[in-house]
């Protein structure tokens, strides 16, 4: 068993809110400055950099989970966390054919580039990613699911793209396994200022899109940077733990103690 901390939000230049900045070397370079030892790369319903990240990472000491954050079509933003290249690039399958086939206005909304481990440009993703798939929020969760990842609702706190401002709460029967909050709120604070949290492990994103916004809040208390073990850590079996800000989290009753 191990600590290691985390930052499970991360985008890319793919992202067109990102900064040009975002780019694999200084991505991996900004993590490990900060103490991070473990990412995912959640570009907005896209992945083609994901690959290229974990190049970037390969020997560092930085582990790198393939993942995305969707927007599904009530508007909720979701992280689509997996263990392997070929899980997501099943999932992606799935959004390409679900995403509307809309044009990218780079002026307007941001550049969306594909680069390699280095950073040099390959080329455009001219398709618009800022856009809804046309996927419920349930549907989301269960196929993510189904293919051994993770779905995650993510900034859940926030009002633009978030579950509560758009949904009110967690719809009743959908398997939401955990919650995201955003770094706008205190994580020890988060239980009082949303009810709708109790019950369900939370962790805490930077939504990293400029490489002074990893925030790295999560401690994870695992064996191995698996999706297996984020589960295990948020329902604090095995051993295993998330600690944020110092405090360790137990999802049911929602409680906050301190690490003996």
């Amino acid at each position: 068993m191990k600590n290691i901390r985390a930052e499970l939000h991360v985008h890319t230049v793919l992202s067109p809110c990102a900064e040009v900045e975002m780019i694999p070397p200084l991505i991996v370079q900004a993590a490990l400055e900060r103490g991070i030892h473990w990412i995912a790369i959640t570009d907005h319903n896209a992945s083609s950099n994901v690959s290229a990240v974990q190049k970037a990472a390969a020997s560092s000491g930085l582990a790198v989970l393939p993942g995305m954050e969707l927007q599904t079509r009530e508007e909720v933003h979701v992280l689509c966390l997996f263990d392997s290249l070929a899980q997501l690039s099943t999932w992606q399958a799935v959004v390409d054919r679900l995403l509307p086939e809309l044009e990218n206005n780079p002026e307007y909304f941001g550049e969306q580039f594909i680069v390699d481990e280095t950073g040099e440009f390959i080329r455009r993703e001219n398709r618009l990613l800022l856009n809804s798939v046309d996927l419920s929020f349930e549907q989301v969760i269960q196929q993510v699911n189904a293919l051994g990842g993770l779905a995650i609702p993510a900034h859940v706190d926030r009002t633009a793209f978030g579950l509560f401002a758009n949904l009110g709460l967690v719809p009743e029967g959908v398997a939401v396994e955990a919650l995201e909050i955003s770094r706008l709120v205190p994580a020890a604070e988060a239980a009082r200022r949303f009810p709708q949290l109790k019950g369900y492990p939370i962790l805490q994103g930077g939504d990293a899109h400029r490489l002074d916004e990893f925030l790295g809040a999560n401690e994870f208390r695992i064996e191995a940077p698996t999706v297996a073990e984020i589960r295990l850590a948020l329902r604090g079996q095995d051993g295993r733990g998330l600690v944020i800000d110092g405090t360790e989290h137990r999802s049911s009753p929602n409680q906050w103690t301190t690490f003996a």
